[in-house]
């Protein structure tokens, strides 16, 4: 549990309210802030650094670090934040759905949250998820700044989640510890198909559209203005990171051996 000058500092990062009570206009509030404060990034699978997501030292790398990470390490972290806050929350594991298909179990962590009887899914590390929290067991269409999100029940322990009407991921119920998370996060660090050693990404929401670094090229979009530009050197990726992100590295990240311009990220797609 994350102690009180933990938790302040946390909410600080973000830019959030501390909440009277553990409520659903509570739960938007911080869900939103955290997307749009905390960047969506790959960047230590390329620095070949240990990823932390099973206790207070990934609090430490957003808060103080004032970095961001994968879905592992943002939604592991937020979940330390809202039970701090007195939120009922729960990890679970999902399967994301890449090029038609879905990835192996337990590629994606994420949480839910159970406020008055219903259940809400938490996700603030799916680069282009949600601004807000998704209400899951209904099947009406949900309008959100980032795209209308709907869920589709595939059985008694499994949802699709939709943005857009195109299937993002398959959340489970079923019972999940973070130490569940721990031969996908070492395949995730050391295999040649992780597609986080595949893509060196740091990516954002902005007011009115998502800035996203892949490796040298900055894509800015703005409304329906989009303009990408191929950074130049090491010196401007590293201005790049600070400016939109405000991330402050001692020198830029070596891609991995496994880096591919090709493959497209999930958050990627439209």
């Amino acid at each position: 549990m994350l102690d009180e000058v933990t938790t302040a500092a946390y909410l600080k990062r973000i830019a959030a309210d501390r909440p009277d009570r553990p409520d659903l206009a509570a739960l938007r509030h911080l869900h939103e802030r955290h997307v749009m404060s905390v960047p969506f990034e790959s960047l230590d699978y390329h620095l070949g650094r240990e990823i932390h997501y099973k206790d207070e030292r990934i609090v430490d790398k957003i808060v103080h670090q004032r970095r961001g990470g994968a879905c592992g390490e943002t939604n592991s972290s937020f979940y330390f934040l809202l039970k701090a806050l007195g939120f009922t929350v729960h990890v679970r594991h999902g399967r994301v759905w890449i090029g038609g298909k879905l990835r192996d179990p337990y590629n994606h962590l994420l949480v839910t949250a159970e406020i008055e009887g219903a259940r809400w899914l938490v996700d603030v590390g799916f680069g282009k998820g949600s601004r807000f929290p998704i209400l899951l067991d209904s099947p009406e269409a949900q309008s959100d700044p980032h795209g209308v999100f709907s869920v589709r029940k595939v059985d008694d322990r499994a949802t699709d989640v939709l943005r857009d009407g195109k299937p993002q991921y398959r959340v489970y119920d079923d019972p999940t510890s973070l130490s569940d998370f721990d031969q996908v996060i070492h395949w995730y660090r050391t295999s040649p198909d992780s597609m986080l050693l595949q893509n060196m990404f740091c990516s954002l929401p902005l007011d009115d559209g998502w800035v996203v670094l892949k490796n040298d090229v900055l894509t800015i979009t703005r409304g329906t203005e989009k303009t990408t530009e191929k950074l130049p050197d090491d010196a401007a990726v590293l201005a790049a990171y600070e400016k939109w992100f405000g991330i402050t590295l001692e020198k830029r990240p070596t891609p991995s051996p496994y880096l591919r311009d090709s493959v497209r990220m999930a958050f990627e797609e439209k």
